[in-house]
C-alpha cells in the first residue's frame, strides 16, 4: 500500500500563484521532490524571463531556474496555460499589502483565489501563504472557491492557510530546512495540506485551524518588530550616554536562556515586518 501510494502522490501536480521571493522558492523545491510544477504570475516580463531561463529572485540563480526547467517546471499567465483536469494542489503566494484604511490590501489575494476557483476539481488541496489577518481563508477565501467551484470546502476540497517563512538571502534556513505551519479548515483540511508540505519540506507543523497558523504569522513578525523597534530605541539613549549598544548586545547575547539578539537598523527592516502588526490591530479592532 506504501508503495502505491508513493507512486499516486509522485505525480502529484502543483499550481503555484504569484512567482515573486516566496512562490518562486516553493516552485523549486516542489519541483526537486519530483512534482510537476506550474507557475502562474500575472506579469507577461516575470513569466517570460523563468521560461527564457532568468531569475528575478536574489535568492535562485539563472542555473537554479535552468535547472526547475529540466525538472518541467513551466511559467505561465493565465489559466488557459495550465494543462490536464486541474491540478491536485494550488498554492497562492500573492503580495498582501497595506491598504489606506491600514488593513491588509487583499486585492491580489481575493484575485488569485478568482483564478484558483476556476481550477478547484473535487479533492483538490487549495493552500493560502500570502500574510494576513486571522480568519481570512475561513471568510474571505473560502466563499469566493464554494461559490465558483459549487463544491464544499471541507468536503469537496481541501482549504488551509501556512504562513511563509522565507527569509531572503539566509544562506542556512530555506524551504526544505525550516519548519512549516500547517492550519486548515478542518482536520482532513491540514492533513491534506500537511501531505503535500511532508514532500518539499522536512518538518511540518500542523496548528489546530487556519486561524491560529494565520495567528502564528503575525506573531513571528509583530515579534520581531517590537524587538527591532527596542533596540533602535536603545540606540538612540546609548549615543546620548556614550555606551557602546553593540557591546552591550554582545554581552547581553552570551545568556543561554530569556534573551535573543536584535540589532539596530534603518527602520524595523523587510516589507512585512513594519506592515503585520496592522493586521492584528486592523482584526481586533
Amino acid at each position: 500500500m506504501k508503495g502505491h501510494h508513493a507512486r499516486r502522490i509522485s505525480t502529484v501536480d502543483v499550481v503555484i500563484i504569484g512567482l515573486g521571493y516566496v512562490g518562486l522558492p516553493l516552485a523549486q523545491e516542489a519541483v526537486r521532490a519530483g512534482l510537476r510544477v506550474t507557475g502562474l504570475d500575472i506579469r507577461q516580463a516575470t513569466v517570460d524571463g523563468l521560461n527564457a531561463g532568468r531569475s528575478h529572485v536574489d535568492d535562485l540563480s539563472d542555473a537554479d531556474i535552468a535547472a526547475m526547467l529540466a525538472g518541467g517546471f513551466r511559467a505561465v499567465t493565465n489559466v488557459a496555460g495550465i494543462a490536464g483536469t486541474g491540478p491536485d494542489v494550488i498554492v497562492i503566494c500573492v503580495p498582501t499589502p497595506l491598504s489606506e484604511s491600514d488593513g491588509p490590501d487583499l486585492t491580489a489575494v481575493r484575485a488569485a483565489t478568482e483564478t484558483a476557483a476556476t481550477l478547484v476539481r473535487p479533492g483538490c488541496t487549495v493552500i493560502l501563504e500570502s500574510t494576513t489577518y486571522p480568519g481570512t481563508t475561513d471568510e474571505i477565501v473560502r466563499p469566493m472557491l464554494e461559490k465558483a467551484s459549487g463544491l464544499s470546502a471541507g468536503i469537496g476540497f481541501h482549504l488551509a492557510f501556512s504562513p511563509e517563512r522565507i527569509d531572503p538571502g539566509n544562506e542556512t534556513y530555506g524551504i526544505r530546512n525550516t519548519p512549516k505551519v500547517v492550519g486548515g479548515i478542518t482536520p482532513a483540511c491540514t492533513e491534506a495540506a500537511a501531505d503535500f508540505y511532508a514532500r518539499v519540506c522536512d518538518t511540518v507543523v500542523r496548528a489546530k485551524s487556519a486561524r491560529e497558523a494565520e495567528m502564528a504569522k503575525l506573531l513571528e513578525n509583530t515579534y520581531r518588530h517590537v524587538n527591532i523597534a527596542l533596540v533602535n530605541e536603545m540606540a538612540i539613549f546609548c549615543h546620548e550616554l556614550g555606551v557602546d549598544l553593540w557591546d552591550a548586545i554582545r554581552c547581553a547575547a552570551t545568556k543561554p536562556f530569556g534573551f535573543q539578539a536584535f540589532y539596530p537598523g534603518p527602520g524595523v527592516g523587510g516589507h512585512c515586518i513594519p506592515i503585520d502588526p496592522n493586521y492584528l490591530s486592523y482584526k481586533v479592532r
